[in-house]
C-alpha cells in the first residue's frame, strides 16, 4: 500500500513543484501534455522507462543496480511509520500508519542512516570520478547534518517522553503543539531536513556547476528515476514528521484527522518548494560552517535547556 502511495502521489507532487516554480519565475510550467499539463509526469516515466540504463565499462554493474534501490527501499521504509490518522481511523482498532514502532524516532534515524549506503555505493561503483567527488560529498554534507537532526528532535522527545511517535501526536493533544515550546528544535530540524533531503540552497551533491550531476552522473533511466523519486519521498517522509513531532500530527477541529494531517503535510512540502524557487545555492564551505559551527551548538543548547526546564517543572 505505501509502495502504491509514492507511486501516486510522486509524479503529482513532482507536477505541482514544477508549476510552482512557473508562478515563482512568471511563467507557465506544463502545460502541453494533458490538461494543463496534468500527464507531464506521465510522459517523464515514460520517456524514462524507454532509455537505455546504461553501465559505463569502469563501473562494477551489480553495485550500481542495487544503490538505486537501497535509496527508494529506505525511504519507502521510513514513510511506513508516519501516522496519518488516529487509531480507528481504518476501522476497529488500525490506526491510519504502516507500523507504531515504540522506538519510531530512533527508526527514522536508522533507515535515514541506511539511504546514505545507497548514494556512496551509487558514486563509488559508477567508475566516474565526478560520480565520486558527489558521493563524497553526499556522505559528508548527511553525516554533517544528521547529526544536528538528531539533537533537534531530543527536545520533543523530552518533553513527550516516548520515542513512538503516535504517542507524541497524543501527548501534544493533551497539551499544546510542540512547536511553540520548541520553536528552536523545529528551526533546527527544518534546516537540517532541507540539507538531508538534498533540496535547494542544500543541492551540493548533485551540484551540475562543478559535478556534472555528482553521485548520478552515469546513471540514465529508471535507475536515474529512482535516485528522483526517492529524493521525493524523503521530502514528503521529512515534512510528516514535522507534522508529527510538532505541529500536533493529525490533530484539529472539525475535520478529521487524516485531511488536518495532509493540509499541514502540503503545506511543509509547499515551503521546500518555495526555498527552491528562492535561494541561490550555498558554497561548499558555507554548508559545513552552517552544520557544524550553526545548527549543531544551538540543537545541543536547546536540548540540554530542555531537558533541565522538564527537569524541574516536573
Amino acid at each position: 500500500m505505501i509502495f502504491a502511495f509514492v507511486l501516486g502521489i510522486v509524479p503529482i507532487i513532482l507536477w505541482l513543484e514544477r508549476k510552482l516554480l512557473g508562478r515563482f519565475q512568471s511563467r507557465l510550467g506544463p502545460n502541453r501534455v494533458g490538461f494543463r499539463g496534468l500527464l507531464q509526469p506521465a510522459a517523464d516515466v515514460l520517456k524514462l522507462l524507454s532509455k537505455e540504463a546504461s553501465t559505463p565499462e569502469t563501473a562494477v554493474p551489480w553495485m550500481m543496480a542495487i544503490a538505486p534501490v537501497i535509496s527508494i527501499v529506505t525511504a519507502v521504509a521510513t514513510l511506513a511509520i508516519i501516522p496519518w490518522g488516529p487509531e480507528g481511523a481504518w476501522g476497529g482498532n488500525l490506526g491510519l500508519y504502516g507500523i507504531d514502532v515504540s522506538i519510531g524516532v530512533l527508526y527514522f534515524f536508522a533507515f535515514g542512516s541506511l539511504a546514505f549506503y545507497g548514494l556512496m555505493l551509487g558514486g563509488w561503483s559508477s567508475g566516474s570520478k565526478y560520480s565520486f567527488l558527489g558521493a563524497m560529498r553526499s556522505a559528508a554534507q548527511l553525516i554533517s547534518y544528521e547529526v544536528a537532526l538528531a539533537l533537534s528532535v531530543l527536545g520533543v522527545v523530552i518533553m513527550a517522553e516516548s520515542l513512538s511517535l503516535v504517542s507524541i501526536v497524543e501527548k501534544q493533544q493533551d497539551t499544546l503543539w510542540y512547536a511553540a515550546p520548541q520553536v528552536v528544535g523545529l528551526l533546527v530540524f527544518f534546516v537540517a531536513g532541507v540539507a538531508e533531503t538534498n533540496r535547494a540552497p542544500f543541492d551540493l551533491p548533485e551540484a551540475e556547476t562543478e559535478l556534472v550531476a555528482g553521485y548520478q552522473t552515469e546513471y540514465s533511466g529508471m535507475r536515474y528515476g529512482l535516485f528522483a523519486m526517492a529524493e521525493y519521498v524523503n521530502m514528503i517522509t521529512l515534512s510528516g514528521l514535522a507534522v508529527t513531532l510538532f505541529f500536533g500530527g493529525w490533530s484539529g477541529p472539525v475535520l478529521p484527522g487524516p485531511l488536518w494531517f495532509v493540509v499541514k503535510l502540503a503545506l511543509v512540502v509547499f515551503v521546500f518548494m518555495w526555498l527552491r524557487a528562492t535561494l541561490p545555492r550555498l558554497r561548499y564551505d558555507q554548508l559545513m560552517q552552517v552544520g557544524w559551527k550553526v545548527l549543531l551548538p544551538v540543537a545541543t543548547l536547546n536540548a540540554v535547556v530542555t531537558a533541565v526546564i522538564v527537569v524541574y517543572t516536573g
